[in-house]
């Protein structure tokens, strides 16, 4: 993930000369609890994924409050069925003329305040148009006067320069606590864990892509314990070809997981990432030729996903339900994340402090971050060494010992984010 897209920073919230405070008893508004607050959602998968603590603070520890959130076209299924949101709203791009569309619409509402998680000047500017008095967001982009109130972002000790390091999660979270404040509401509550949802349709759909791809009842619940199966996901792709670990360790990892553990392995990857999967594939699949005989029914398989035309509500689904998920530094760690699914997270050159994420309410780690060059010193940010931190430096050795560990882990149990997952699945065979 680009620095320049959350970058961080804290402070109080200052209000703009003249902003108004707001209030509920307006002509034609039904009387509620508390005030209706809209969020305006992040425009990447990840962020997303990032901001649903600041979703449940606002929810939480303002009284009554009801917290919508507007997302962008295909975003909004990540969001659908979550526990943190009252109402979802969309809109048909982060374009500046699509925001404005939705916001001029959601005018009927009547909310008492805003939340603007996008830093870019437009996202301020569509919400401005929206008529709520209360608009709370970073002073990014030239954009400080289009809100009510506004945080100024942290910047790196010199001679460093650029933004300070802070999570995504921190960073959204800090403007959900600063406009909690502007609402009456001081909370010193540190954020929890990402959380997600999974509806009825989303579930069926999931059910239906998984039986297509061939794999079982039991591998789609999780497998059971000492029963061994289950199924891991592997996305080999991201936005950045710089943050791919090489197609050729993807395959070869693939091929391990199915002959030493025997799961079922599903490649994962956007519509135009289909190539790199079928890479991945062919050269695991090869890997496997004659290795273990015929092969049955119920044997583990692999799977290329982006063929199959899932949107991203069905892959949260599909994700949800996974014993493991390796992946690079990209989208579809956080969808695991948001239901306890472990994980195995591969960063390159990017540094993962901008990602850093809440660990799970039961202690367990259900996270391997495995980074390019470990030994880089804390005072560096591995984004200005692209070299000595590319990612072809994490090794299969060690991407291989974390799958095991994290294996062992196994996902949370019972329900996380309002979407009950499988049993936990049996600990992994030992490589032969």
């Amino acid at each position: 993930m680009a620095p320049a897209r959350h970058q961080p920073g804290s402070s109080r919230a200052a209000p703009r000369a003249g902003a108004g405070s707001g209030s509920s008893a307006r002509a034609g508004v039904a009387p509620r609890a508390g005030p209706r607050v809209l969020v305006m959602m992040p425009t990447w998968l990840g962020d997303t994924v990032m901001a649903t603590p600041a979703l449940r603070l606002l929810g939480e520890t303002v009284p009554g409050a009801e917290v919508h959130a507007l997302a962008t076209a295909g975003l909004d299924e990540v969001l659908r069925g979550s526990p943190v949101v009252t109402e979802l709203h969309v809109a048909r791009s982060s374009r500046f003329h699509d925001r404005a569309t939705a916001c001029l619409a959601l005018r009927r509402y009547r909310f008492e305040a805003a939340l603007v998680l996008p830093n870019s000047f437009s996202s301020a500017l569509a919400m401005r148009l929206s008529g709520i008095p209360i608009r709370l967001g970073y002073a990014r982009d030239g954009r400080g006067f289009l809100l009510t109130h506004h945080l100024e972002p942290g910047r790196r000790v010199a001679p460093h320069k650029g933004w300070a390091l802070v999570s995504a999660v921190n960073y959204y979270f800090e403007a959900a606590r600063a406009l909690a404040g502007v609402l009456g509401t001081m909370t010193a509550v540190q954020p929890g864990p990402l959380e997600l949802g999974v509806t009825a349709e989303q579930k069926r759909r999931a059910d239906e892509a998984l039986r297509r791809a061939g794999v079982g009842p039991r591998e789609a619940s999780g497998g059971g314990r000492g029963e061994g199966g289950g199924f891991a996901v592997l996305n080999p792709g991201a936005n950045n070809p710089a943050k791919r670990w090489p197609a050729e360790r993807f395959a070869e990892l693939a091929a391990n997981l199915t002959r030493n553990f025997g799961l079922s392995v599903l490649l994962s990857g956007a519509p135009g990432e289909a190539r790199l999967v079928a890479e991945v594939a062919g050269r695991a699949r090869g890997m496997l030729k004659g290795a273990a005989g015929a092969r049955g029914a119920d044997s583990p398989r692999l799977v290329e996903l982006p063929g199959m035309g899932l949107g991203l509500g069905v892959l949260k689904a599909v994700i949800a339900r996974a014993a493991l998920l390796v992946t690079n530094d990209t989208g579809p760690r956080h969808l695991a994340a948001g239901f306890g699914v472990p994980r195995v997270v591969l960063f390159g050159p990017t540094d993962p402090r901008w990602t850093t994420l809440p660990g799970d309410p039961d202690g367990m780690e259900r996270e391997a971050a495995l980074l390019a060059e470990p030994e880089l010193p804390e005072t560096e940010v591995a984004d200005d060494h692209p070299d000595r931190c590319r990612i072809e430096r994490i090794e299969s050795r060690r991407v291989l010992e974390a799958c095991e560990r994290m294996l062992r882990v196994g996902p949370a149990e019972g329900e996380r984010g309002g979407s009950e997952r499988g049993a936990r699945p049996a600990a992994p065979r030992r490589p032969t």
